[in-house]
């Protein structure tokens, strides 16, 4: 860098002297020369006045004949205004660089003021959004809790209604023996002495025997409703005999009541099923038949049972006007606690239920259980235990 300033300082010197001794002929375009070399090495204009100075010193030392007149005086300061001329230019960018600069600082000094006002709310945001979230994840928390205890509620609840299911069928079978046993027994042995009596009467007594003719139908009558009412609480054919003829026993007497024809296909296979299936199977065809009888308005019933793999499958098809299922799930009424009921009764022993309907359309029930099998008495080896009227 002092070799590049001397080396300036010594053609800074030789120009002006150029300049000094040419007179009104020298070339400002030097002189400018020489100040962008002064820029570039960082020189400002008290240092090129300085060299301005020194190099009129060396030029009246080296030529101690010059005289200073007002035409060298002139030529020296229009040499050292072209040559500062640069410089100037310089010191004024740097002057409208610094003013610019000066307005850029105000302006990021207030931006900063507004960043750090803005960063502070986003800070009270940021804390108020924390404390939603830990709410947010208290009430998620909560809200599972809520359903974990809800589900646990619900499956308590199934379970009960299982078991009320299974004990309500066993009251049933219960109530339907004593019934048979008992009442229907009772009955007959009175019809017995009834007939033994009116034997025994004299041809005289034509009103006597009247009479005793009356209270047989009468008490014929009331069997058969004990009958009727043993089996709808439980048919002893059921667990004497099995599923196909508690149901075609079943199917009889409801078409007689109802009018509706009531077709059957089935498979030995049935029989092979455990007691609780069958009694389910059972329930489920009587309940959808119940609902055929009061609400489809149905002239004809398909019951149809098949095997798919280690399933055992039941179709129940009606004739019926239908109806919309999704309303008869969320509505009031016997049809959706029918519903309910045989759905409730087809997965406690773990099959599947759905049905499938339309106004206008008729209705089909669809169930799946898998088989697990249990071996039951061959129908040839049952005898009967009891009397029947």
């Amino acid at each position: 860098m002092k070799l590049k300033i001397a080396r300036l300082k010594q053609n800074y010197r030789t120009a002006l002297w150029k300049c000094l001794a040419e007179g009104e002929a020298f070339d400002p375009g030097a002189a400018r020369k020489l100040g962008e070399r002064a820029v570039k090495l960082g020189l400002d204009t008290l240092d090129l006045a300085k060299m301005h100075e020194e190099a009129l010193l060396q030029v009246k030392l080296q030529h101690p004949t010059v005289r200073a007149g007002k035409g060298l005086v002139r030529r020296g300061v229009a040499f050292f205004a072209e040559a500062e001329t640069p410089v100037e230019g310089t010191h004024r960018v740097a002057v409208e660089a610094n003013k610019h600069l000066k307005v850029m600082l105000e302006k990021l000094t207030k931006r900063t003021v507004e960043l750090a006002h803005s960063n502070q709310e986003l800070k009270g945001e940021i804390a108020q959004r924390r404390e939603v979230e830990d709410s947010l994840r208290v009430s998620e928390l909560t809200t599972s809790q809520l359903l974990t205890k809800s589900r646990q509620m619900q499956e308590e609840l199934r379970h009960l209604s299982r078991r009320l299911i299974a004990a309500q069928e066993e009251e049933r079978r219960r109530i339907s023996r004593d019934l048979h046993d008992v009442i229907v027994q009772t009955l007959t042995g009175i019809n017995l002495r009834l007939a033994a009596l009116k034997s025994q009467t004299m041809k005289g007594t034509r009103d006597l025997q009247n009479k005793i003719a009356v209270t047989q139908r009468l008490v014929e009558k009331s069997v058969e409703v004990v009958h009727r009412f043993a089996r709808d609480l439980r048919p002893t054919l059921l667990d004497d005999l099995g599923l196909i003829p508690a149901l075609k026993s079943y199917f009889e007497g409801f078409m007689e009541q109802s009018g509706i024809r009531v077709s059957l296909v089935a498979y030995a296979g049935l029989e092979k099923l455990r007691s609780e299936t069958r009694t389910v199977l059972y329930r489920v065809v009587q309940e959808a038949l119940m609902n055929a009888g009061k609400h489809s308005r149905a002239s004809k019933v398909r019951v149809r049972f098949h095997e798919e793999g280690n399933a055992v499958c039941l179709e129940i098809e009606d004739n019926g006007c239908g109806f919309a299922v999704e309303g008869a799930r969320i509505g009031k009424g016997s049809k959706r606690l029918g519903l309910l009921g045989m759905k409730e009764r087809v997965e406690m022993v773990g099959g599947s239920f759905s049905v499938e309907s339309s106004p206008g359309k008729g209705t089909i029930i669809h169930i799946r259980i898998l088989q697990r099998a249990h071996p039951v008495r061959k129908l040839a080896s049952v005898k009967p235990t009891r009397k029947t009227v």
